[in-house]
């Protein structure tokens, strides 16, 4: 008796059979899309990767890639299917469709999604801080790439260029630039300089051109020059952290002559010039400031100097022996 109410006491302590039962594992849906979440709606081109599901034919459903010319396969499908330049939606019905056609399903429901855009690359490069290539997915802006390349470095330029490819009626494609002034791009924030970009376009920032500023300056050098017609003496000087004592009167500049890297010496009038009794003269990128040292007013100035220190060193003498 005691064995028998041991046994019913351990069965009664056991869970039921229908909580021991395994749960059922979950259905996968008819439909699962073959790829990640679906990037913007934007146009198919070559080397695109596509997320491709069929209800209900999980052979149907995978990613694939659109080929070089613009098309893809699917297993069981005969014909080759042109995706480049339709949308997903687009591509949904052109599939649905072949798989009717060629009598593999009745009614196919089909949906593509873009996985991966890779026939969009905008190529920002030049006077950036960091030179990148990416996608043009979504809206983006001439002003969103810059952003991306983490703005203008030091030494860029008055302008942008943006080189574009557009196709003609013959099939061959037509290079275009554009030029956008960086001061109506930026700081004027010109509406219609901030272009919308639709990939393949390369965008470059070339280096700003250079004066050159030596001789009697503070801190002779390389200054690039941002606007046409905006550099003078005066501001090259500034540049410069101004003139060392004893220039002279006159300071030369000297610019190209012709291709073959002759030089044209002006003689500028920066005395006058500081003196705001000539018109300021203006540069033009390339050119070479040189500011003589006036040695003769050195000397002199140095003898002086010499001359003043020795008579003070005496009469401070004179002074202490009298006491």
């Amino acid at each position: 008796m005691k064995l028998i109410a041991l046994t019913v006491l351990c069965l009664a302590a056991l869970p039921p059979a229908w909580a021991q039962a395994p749960r059922p594992a979950p259905t996968v849906s008819p439909m699962t899309d073959a790829g990640p979440a679906n990037l913007p709606g934007q146009k198919v081109g070559p080397n695109d990767l596509l997320a491709i599901s069929v209800y209900d034919s999980p052979e149907l459903t995978r990613t694939v890639r659109v080929g070089a010319e613009g098309y893809i396969r699917l297993p069981m499908v005969a014909q080759r299917i042109h995706a480049s330049g339709l949308l997903p939606s687009q591509l949904e019905t052109a599939i649905a469709d072949i798989l009717v056609k060629e009598g593999i399903l009745v009614k196919p429901v089909v949906m593509v999604t873009v996985a991966e855009y890779s026939s969009r690359p905008v190529s920002v490069v030049g006077a950036v801080k960091r030179p990148v290539t990416f996608q043009a997915v979504g809206r983006i802006t001439l002003l969103d790439a810059i952003a991306r390349a983490e703005g203008l470095s030091d030494i860029a330029g008055p302008e942008i260029l943006v080189t574009s490819y557009e196709s003609e009626n013959g099939g061959d494609e037509k290079r275009l630039v554009q030029r956008f002034p960086v001061r109506q791009l930026i700081d004027n924030a010109n509406p219609e300089m901030n272009i919308l970009l639709h990939g393949g376009e390369e965008i470059r920032v070339p280096e700003a051109r250079k004066i050159f500023v030596t001789g009697n300056v503070k801190k002779p050098g390389a200054f690039p020059v941002r606007e046409e017609n905006q550099m003078t003496v005066l501001k090259a000087l500034a540049l410069a952290e101004g003139l060392n004592p004893f220039p002279q009167k006159f300071a030369y500049v000297y610019r190209k002559a012709d291709a073959r890297g002759g030089l044209n010496e002006i003689q500028v009038e920066l005395s006058n010039i500081m003196k705001r009794k000539a018109v300021d003269f203006h540069l033009e990128p390339e050119d070479t400031l040189y500011v003589p040292e006036d040695e003769g007013r050195r000397r002199l100035v140095t003898s002086t100097e010499k001359i003043v220190g020795v008579g003070l060193a005496t009469a401070s003498g004179l002074l202490i022996w009298r006491r």
